[in-house]
């Protein structure tokens, strides 16, 4: 009977946490989950104020379990322009929606593991971005990344990635991935550096941004909405939205002050004299009247307004909805610190997904049995080749249980690290089994010494090899580098030690 010694139980252990990492999480095992994931809310919609958001987990819609999309969406039939009352049961609670319209949300299924794939498995796009015409420094490009994180975040955009990342030559970007997104959609996201400014003729009254004046922006309830929608001259459409916003308690002192020596408009005396316009990167968007009874008053909430346009009513609508939430935004986040350059903008296929994994799974699955099997006819010894297969499917186990712990997203160049540490592992497994069979004057454990010399120097090379790949490319083979880091490193640390105790245990 085989001897498990603490190596072999340090694999048993390090195996069972990676199984953990994989597939349980704070709702328990993954793939026994029931339900469908919301995967996205729109901002500001009926679904979004009734408290729905991205992650809860339908559980039941109005007493019926949903289980796939066709529950989900039999569920939603009821809706025919008139308001109903929904019922959802979520994982994390209940929430009650009074709509007229199918909820504004995406809905998809429930991952069975924790594994993250990157853009290249799921789709969306990517873009690699710097300031413009100002080399930023690593501290600088930290705060830039954070401020364009926070924007996205108003915006409702949750399956993202925005990370500050140098390459080689010392340059510095910021790298924007969302999932979903088209690259039209990312590229209007970040071009704009959104700077707001309100001013009563020549004097600022205050800046978009919680620390320039602004203390909150009213984005939902009677305060908050579009208010009428009309037909233009032209044949088309406009839709008047407005939304309130409170300021602080300097930029009232500073509306005060400039409006106390305003005179009254002779044309439209309930009015002032100046009307308070509204830049957005410079550009006049809006001018709002003022009225006579705010002159000189340390007013802490004012109105904000403007319009969208379109061909029919609803596409109106949808735009003067679009400029609202963009005006909104900017004005909870601020502007960016840098005017932006789209240096790369990539549209991510998801043609690749789920399909694409499953046929790496297999033609890795198939490589290692054929291995298997050759090792087997060198060695004569099935034991050998088993103990070969199962420590390389550790080694892959344990790649993805690290990369499920710290949410480390599997894309292209991953994969193709873990590949590459499954062929290193069995060359050096080859190694150690050479050295045990070697037929000189020394005793096995000196032997599987020499082996483990041997495969630490290689260990040394590859480590050394791969860290600039974490930096080459403005950091586009980082993954490549991670997961090959990842996999030798318990290669080195867990799994050889183990296969050479499992070959003292055939071979003594």
């Amino acid at each position: 009977m085989a001897k498990l010694t603490w190596r072999l139980w340090l694999l048993i252990i390090v195996l069972a946490l990676s199984l953990l990492s994989i597939f349980v999480n704070s709702s328990g095992i993954t793939f026994l989950q029931k339900g469908l994931v919301i995967s996205s809310v729109e901002s500001d919609s009926d679904a979004f104020n009734a408290g729905l958001r991205s992650g809860q987990i339908i559980l039941s819609i109005d007493g019926k379990k949903i289980n796939n999309f066709e529950d989900y969406a039999s569920a939603l039939e009821k809706y025919s322009g008139q308001d109903v009352k929904t019922i959802f049961d979520l994982n994390d609670g209940q929430v009650i929606l009074f709509s007229n319209h199918v909820p504004d949300i995406t809905v998809s299924e429930i991952s069975k593991t924790n594994i993250k794939t990157g853009l290249d498995l799921a789709g969306g796009s990517r873009a690699l971005v710097k300031a413009q015409d100002k080399e930023l420094n690593s501290d600088e490009t930290s705060e830039l990344a954070q401020v364009i994180s926070n924007r996205l975040n108003v915006y409702g955009i949750t399956d993202m990635s925005v990370v500050p990342i140098s390459d080689l030559s010392g340059n510095h970007y910021v790298r924007i991935e969302i999932a979903g997104a088209t690259p039209e959609d990312l590229e209007k996201l970040i071009s704009e550096q959104g700077k707001f400014e309100a001013r009563i003729g020549n004097e600022t009254v205050f800046f978009g941004g919680k620390d320039q004046g602004i203390t909150s922006v009213v984005r939902s309830g009677q305060e908050s909405g579009i208010e009428s929608c009309n037909k233009n001259s032209e044949g088309g459409y406009y839709c008047n939205f407005r939304f309130g916003v409170f300021l602080s308690p300097e930029a009232a002192k500073r509306h005060a002050s400039i409006t106390n020596s305003l005179g009254i408009d002779p044309s439209n005396p309930q009015y002032l004299s100046e009307k308070l316009d509204l830049y957005l990167d410079d550009n006049l968007v809006d001018s709002l009247y003022i009225s006579k009874d705010l002159q000189g008053r340390e007013t802490t909430q004012i109105a904000i307004s403007g319009s969208g346009n379109g061909p029919t009513s609803e596409e109106a609508y949808e735009d003067a909805k679009s400029e609202m939430n963009h005006l909104q935004t900017i004005l909870v986040t601020g502007s960016l610190p840098y005017k932006l350059e789209v240096v790369k903008l990539d549209t991510i296929s998801p043609v690749l997904g789920g399909d694409f994994i499953n046929s790496i799974f297999l033609a890795a699955m198939a490589s290692l049995f054929i291995v298997a099997i050759v090792i087997f006819i060198r060695y004569r010894k099935i034991k050998s080749s088993f103990a070969l297969l199962i420590t390389s499917i550790s080694e892959i186990i344990i790649i993805l249980g690290i990369a499920s712990f710290i949410d480390w997203n599997l894309d292209l160049p991953s994969i193709a690290g873990i590949l590459a540490t499954i062929g290193t592992g069995i060359d050096q497994q080859i190694i150690i089994l050479d050295e045990a069979r070697q037929k000189h004057a020394l005793s096995l454990k000196e032997k599987l010494k020499r082996a483990f010399a041997i495969i630490s120097g290689a260990y040394f090379t590859a480590l050394v090899s791969l860290l600039p790949l974490l930096w080459a490319g403005a950091g586009l083979l980082k993954g490549f580098a991670i997961t090959t880091i990842i996999g030798i490193t318990a290669g080195i640390l867990i799994t050889r030690p183990a296969f050479t105790d499992m070959v003292k245990n055939i071979e003594g």
